[in-house]
Protein backbone atom coordinates (compact mmCIF):
# COMPACT_ATOMS: atom_id res chain seq x y z
CA UNK A 1 0.00 0.00 0.00
CA UNK A 2 1.58 3.47 -0.62
CA UNK A 3 1.60 6.75 1.58
CA UNK A 4 -1.32 7.89 -0.81
CA UNK A 5 -3.25 4.86 -0.95
CA UNK A 6 -6.43 4.57 2.18
CA UNK A 7 -7.32 1.32 3.78
CA UNK A 8 -11.14 0.93 3.51
CA UNK A 9 -11.09 -2.25 5.33
CA UNK A 10 -13.45 -3.03 8.06
CA UNK A 11 -12.09 -2.20 11.39
CA UNK A 12 -13.28 -5.64 12.52
CA UNK A 13 -13.72 -8.96 9.87
CA UNK A 14 -14.48 -12.24 11.47
CA UNK A 15 -14.46 -14.83 8.47
CA UNK A 16 -16.24 -18.59 9.20
CA UNK A 17 -15.28 -18.16 13.59
CA UNK A 18 -16.30 -21.55 14.74
CA UNK A 19 -15.90 -21.81 18.73
CA UNK A 20 -16.74 -25.88 19.68
CA UNK A 21 -16.79 -26.67 23.71
CA UNK A 22 -16.56 -29.86 25.86
CA UNK A 23 -14.55 -31.97 23.63
CA UNK A 24 -16.43 -31.21 20.50
CA UNK A 25 -20.31 -31.60 21.90
CA UNK A 26 -21.17 -27.73 22.31
CA UNK A 27 -20.94 -25.97 19.50
CA UNK A 28 -21.47 -21.97 20.68
CA UNK A 29 -20.55 -20.22 17.01
CA UNK A 30 -20.92 -22.44 13.68
CA UNK A 31 -19.43 -20.27 10.75
CA UNK A 32 -19.54 -16.32 12.16
CA UNK A 33 -18.89 -13.62 9.44
CA UNK A 34 -18.81 -10.59 10.09
CA UNK A 35 -18.02 -7.09 9.15
CA UNK A 36 -17.89 -3.91 11.29
CA UNK A 37 -16.65 -0.49 10.08
CA UNK A 38 -14.72 2.25 11.72
CA UNK A 39 -16.67 4.14 14.12
CA UNK A 40 -19.77 1.80 13.53
CA UNK A 41 -22.06 1.80 16.43
CA UNK A 42 -23.47 -2.18 16.23
CA UNK A 43 -25.91 -4.30 18.75
CA UNK A 44 -25.99 -7.91 18.83
CA UNK A 45 -29.01 -9.28 19.29
CA UNK A 46 -30.42 -12.88 20.18
CA UNK A 47 -31.78 -14.99 22.45
CA UNK A 48 -29.75 -16.57 25.43
CA UNK A 49 -27.35 -19.42 24.58
CA UNK A 50 -27.02 -18.04 21.09
CA UNK A 51 -23.23 -17.02 21.33
CA UNK A 52 -23.32 -13.55 21.48
CA UNK A 53 -21.42 -13.24 24.61
CA UNK A 54 -18.84 -15.81 23.03
CA UNK A 55 -18.06 -13.98 19.83
CA UNK A 56 -18.02 -10.93 22.14
CA UNK A 57 -14.66 -12.81 23.89
CA UNK A 58 -13.36 -13.77 20.82
CA UNK A 59 -13.28 -9.98 19.24
CA UNK A 60 -11.76 -9.01 22.36
CA UNK A 61 -8.93 -11.63 22.46
CA UNK A 62 -10.40 -12.75 25.28
CA UNK A 63 -10.57 -16.25 23.77
CA UNK A 64 -9.83 -17.93 20.50
CA UNK A 65 -11.63 -19.59 17.52
CA UNK A 66 -11.85 -23.01 17.22
CA UNK A 67 -11.02 -22.42 13.59
CA UNK A 68 -12.15 -19.14 10.98
CA UNK A 69 -10.17 -16.00 11.03
CA UNK A 70 -11.22 -12.75 12.79
CA UNK A 71 -9.08 -9.18 12.34
CA UNK A 72 -9.52 -6.12 14.93
CA UNK A 73 -7.75 -3.40 12.63
CA UNK A 74 -4.65 -4.64 11.84
CA UNK A 75 -4.56 -7.41 14.24
CA UNK A 76 -5.01 -11.50 13.11
CA UNK A 77 -6.27 -12.11 16.26
CA UNK A 78 -5.70 -16.22 15.45
CA UNK A 79 -1.95 -15.28 15.74
CA UNK A 80 -1.67 -12.76 18.39
CA UNK A 81 1.52 -13.36 20.73
CA UNK A 82 0.48 -10.97 23.09
CA UNK A 83 -3.13 -10.58 23.83
CA UNK A 84 -2.82 -8.54 27.06
CA UNK A 85 -1.20 -6.23 24.92
CA UNK A 86 -3.75 -6.11 22.12
CA UNK A 87 -6.14 -5.37 25.17
CA UNK A 88 -4.40 -3.13 26.73
CA UNK A 89 -3.37 -0.57 23.39
CA UNK A 90 -6.44 -1.43 22.12
CA UNK A 91 -9.76 -2.59 23.32
CA UNK A 92 -12.16 -1.34 25.93
CA UNK A 93 -14.16 -3.42 28.02
CA UNK A 94 -18.10 -2.53 29.60
CA UNK A 95 -19.80 -5.42 30.98
CA UNK A 96 -23.45 -5.39 33.13
CA UNK A 97 -21.38 -6.10 36.15
CA UNK A 98 -19.08 -2.80 36.40
CA UNK A 99 -16.28 -5.10 38.74
CA UNK A 100 -14.99 -1.86 39.79
CA UNK A 101 -12.88 -1.83 43.08
CA UNK A 102 -14.61 -1.32 46.05
CA UNK A 103 -11.22 -0.25 48.27
CA UNK A 104 -10.50 2.15 45.30
CA UNK A 105 -11.53 5.93 44.60
CA UNK A 106 -13.53 6.44 41.86
CA UNK A 107 -10.53 8.06 40.28
CA UNK A 108 -8.50 4.92 41.33
CA UNK A 109 -10.30 2.94 39.68
CA UNK A 110 -10.03 4.38 36.60
CA UNK A 111 -5.86 5.44 36.80
CA UNK A 112 -5.26 1.35 37.64
CA UNK A 113 -6.50 0.33 33.86
CA UNK A 114 -3.29 2.72 32.87
CA UNK A 115 -1.02 0.42 35.05
CA UNK A 116 1.70 -0.72 33.02
CA UNK A 117 1.45 1.33 30.50
CA UNK A 118 4.27 3.97 29.69
CA UNK A 119 2.35 6.75 31.22
CA UNK A 120 4.20 8.70 33.66
CA UNK A 121 1.66 8.64 37.31
CA UNK A 122 1.11 12.48 36.84
CA UNK A 123 0.02 11.67 33.49
CA UNK A 124 -2.71 8.51 34.67
CA UNK A 125 -4.14 10.75 37.14
CA UNK A 126 -4.83 14.17 34.26
CA UNK A 127 -6.00 11.41 31.90
CA UNK A 128 -8.18 9.44 34.75
CA UNK A 129 -9.69 13.01 35.42
CA UNK A 130 -10.84 14.03 32.08
CA UNK A 131 -12.45 10.75 31.78
CA UNK A 132 -14.45 11.60 34.69
CA UNK A 133 -15.53 14.38 33.41
CA UNK A 134 -16.22 13.24 30.11
CA UNK A 135 -18.85 10.94 31.62
CA UNK A 136 -19.77 13.74 33.98
CA UNK A 137 -18.66 12.41 37.68
CA UNK A 138 -15.44 15.24 38.24
CA UNK A 139 -17.48 15.71 41.30
CA UNK A 140 -17.18 12.07 42.93
CA UNK A 141 -13.80 11.38 41.54
CA UNK A 142 -12.69 10.98 45.29
CA UNK A 143 -16.08 8.55 46.45
CA UNK A 144 -15.55 4.61 46.63
CA UNK A 145 -17.88 2.76 44.41
CA UNK A 146 -20.54 1.72 47.20
CA UNK A 147 -21.36 5.57 47.61
CA UNK A 148 -22.69 5.87 43.82
CA UNK A 149 -25.73 4.46 42.04
CA UNK A 150 -25.60 1.50 39.66
CA UNK A 151 -25.86 4.23 36.63
CA UNK A 152 -22.89 6.25 38.21
CA UNK A 153 -20.97 2.95 38.76
CA UNK A 154 -21.35 1.78 35.14
CA UNK A 155 -20.26 5.28 33.49
CA UNK A 156 -16.84 4.90 35.68
CA UNK A 157 -16.72 1.25 34.12
CA UNK A 158 -16.98 3.21 30.94
CA UNK A 159 -14.04 5.95 31.92
CA UNK A 160 -12.14 3.02 32.78
CA UNK A 161 -12.66 1.13 29.91
CA UNK A 162 -11.54 4.45 27.73
CA UNK A 163 -8.56 4.86 29.68
CA UNK A 164 -6.18 3.75 27.35
CA UNK A 165 -7.52 5.29 23.98
CA UNK A 166 -9.02 2.23 22.59
CA UNK A 167 -9.45 1.83 18.81
CA UNK A 168 -13.02 -0.27 20.21
CA UNK A 169 -15.59 -0.64 22.58
CA UNK A 170 -17.25 -4.04 23.34
CA UNK A 171 -20.08 -3.73 25.67
CA UNK A 172 -21.90 -7.13 27.08
CA UNK A 173 -25.09 -5.94 28.34
CA UNK A 174 -24.11 -2.99 29.57
CA UNK A 175 -27.59 -1.45 30.78
CA UNK A 176 -28.87 -4.79 32.07
CA UNK A 177 -28.81 -3.74 35.58
CA UNK A 178 -29.48 -0.28 35.24
CA UNK A 179 -33.02 1.63 35.70
CA UNK A 180 -34.57 3.56 32.27
CA UNK A 181 -33.06 6.55 33.17
CA UNK A 182 -29.80 5.79 33.44
CA UNK A 183 -29.59 3.46 30.49
CA UNK A 184 -30.55 6.75 28.15
CA UNK A 185 -27.31 8.39 30.11
CA UNK A 186 -25.26 5.29 29.59
CA UNK A 187 -26.26 5.32 25.96
CA UNK A 188 -26.21 8.86 25.32
CA UNK A 189 -22.49 8.56 26.62
CA UNK A 190 -21.94 5.83 24.13
CA UNK A 191 -22.90 7.89 21.06
CA UNK A 192 -20.96 10.65 22.35
CA UNK A 193 -17.75 8.49 22.48
CA UNK A 194 -18.56 7.23 18.83
CA UNK A 195 -18.79 11.07 17.36
CA UNK A 196 -16.32 12.70 19.31
CA UNK A 197 -13.42 10.29 19.33
CA UNK A 198 -14.31 7.81 16.69
CA UNK A 199 -14.67 4.60 19.11
CA UNK A 200 -15.87 1.43 17.14
CA UNK A 201 -18.54 0.22 19.30
CA UNK A 202 -20.04 -3.46 19.40
CA UNK A 203 -22.33 -4.05 22.18
CA UNK A 204 -24.69 -7.08 23.00
CA UNK A 205 -27.91 -6.88 24.26
CA UNK A 206 -31.37 -8.58 24.70
CA UNK A 207 -33.11 -5.41 24.80
CA UNK A 208 -34.65 -4.01 21.58
CA UNK A 209 -34.78 -0.04 22.53
CA UNK A 210 -31.21 0.21 23.77
CA UNK A 211 -30.28 -2.22 20.52
CA UNK A 212 -32.29 0.92 18.38
CA UNK A 213 -30.02 2.80 19.56
CA UNK A 214 -27.24 1.53 17.41
CA UNK A 215 -26.16 2.34 13.63
CA UNK A 216 -27.06 -1.35 13.15
CA UNK A 217 -28.40 -4.69 14.78
CA UNK A 218 -26.48 -7.90 14.24
CA UNK A 219 -29.17 -11.19 14.98
CA UNK A 220 -27.77 -14.39 16.08
CA UNK A 221 -29.63 -17.71 16.82
CA UNK A 222 -27.93 -20.96 17.31
CA UNK A 223 -24.75 -20.03 17.13
CA UNK A 224 -24.87 -17.82 13.97
CA UNK A 225 -25.87 -14.56 12.42
CA UNK A 226 -29.38 -14.26 11.45
CA UNK A 227 -31.64 -12.61 9.22
CA UNK A 228 -34.36 -9.97 11.25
Amino acid sequence: MSEHDVDTRPMIETHDVKKIYADGKVQALDGVDLSVSAGEFVAITGPSGCGKSTLLSLLAALDGPTSGTIRVGPYELQHLKNADRFRRQEVGLVFQLHNLLPRLSVLGNVEIAMMGSERPRAERAKRAQSLLRDVGLTDLSDRRPTQLSGGERQRVAVARALANDPSVLYADEPTGSLDSRSVSTVLGLFERLRTDHGVTIVLVTHDVAVAASADRTVHMLDGRIVEP
